[in-house]
């Protein structure tokens, strides 16, 4: 693990339990709402330990990490290149799931010279919130963090799952996202992340300026992003490739050899 200086503040990285080494090629993973760097543990451990440098940051003002909570996709994506900067990075795959995919697919956009590969895992675009959850959220959180949960896994413990066999998913991503809502008593930062999703508007135009080649990893029973949602980016990619995992909207942890296994796959062809 490291710490870099983000724009002035101090930010997390996990590093796969290897020590960072710029002249690697490097991958970057994007955690999604009320997560942080762990989300990614077996794949950011795969990828560090067979010839990639990693870094998975907390976002700003996120688990170990200070700063105010991007309140925007386009502010995300900003971080993710000051990141780079940071590093000392000319180059790097990204890689981002549910709202880590807008942060992914914006800087890509932005600056598709620094940018590898592409890969969106649980998109969709638009990445609209439910009023109620939206509302929830922010004045009953503990509610807001049940549905999401209820929604995001299609099985209770599936074997083996990402910390090993018998490994509760359901109940450990719940623990998971009270942790990061605690982390910052200042901001609730599981509403900042919603407002961001669902008043992204910038998807297609963002697609059409994408020059890498672009990987879309879909849960087929994705019930936050489902499949159909995640099309029009499917269309819009001038060097698109789908590959379908089973499980629901945090497939790292319900199929985490799946979703690995797509990246692998995608980064070494």
């Amino acid at each position: 693990m490291m710490e870099l200086t983000v724009n002035g503040h101090k930010t997390f990285c996990y590093t796969g339990g290897k020590p960072f080494d710029a002249a690697k090629p490097t991958v970057i993973f994007l955690h999604g709402v009320l997560n942080d760097h762990s989300v990614w543990i077996l794949q950011t451990r795969y990828m560090a330990h067979h010839g990639w440098n990693v870094l998975a940051p907390d976002l700003p003002g996120h688990g170990k990490s200070a700063g105010e909570p991007p309140e925007s996709v386009e502010d995300a994506s900003a971080f993710v290149l000051a990141l780079m900067d940071a590093a000392g990075l000319a180059k790097a795959a990204l890689i981002g799931h549910s709202f880590g995919s807008l942060i992914a697919l914006e800087a890509a956009a932005s600056a598709p010279q620094r940018v590898s590969h592409l890969v969106l895992v649980g998109t969709a675009f638009p990445m609209k919130v439910s009023p109620a959850l939206l509302d929830a959220s922010l004045n009953h959180p503990e509610k807001a963090i049940a549905m999401v949960n209820t929604f995001s896994h299609s099985t209770l413990a599936p074997p083996p799952s990402t910390l090993g066999p018998g490994t509760w998913v359901y109940g450990s991503s719940k623990a998971l996202m009270r942790r990061v809502l605690a982390s910052n008593p200042k901001v609730n930062v599981f509403h900042v992340g919603f407002k961001a999703c669902d008043s992204y508007a910038g998807g297609d135009a963002a697609m059409a300026k994408v020059t890498a080649p672009t990987l879309f990893v879909l849960g087929d029973a994705d019930q936050m992003t489902p499949v159909k949602a995640a099309q029009s980016l499917v269309r819009a990619a001038a060097h698109g490739k789908v590959v379908m995992v089973p499980g629901g909207h945090q497939m790292m942890g319900e199929s985490p050899d799946a979703v690995l296994v797509a990246i692998r796959d995608f980064l070494a062809a």
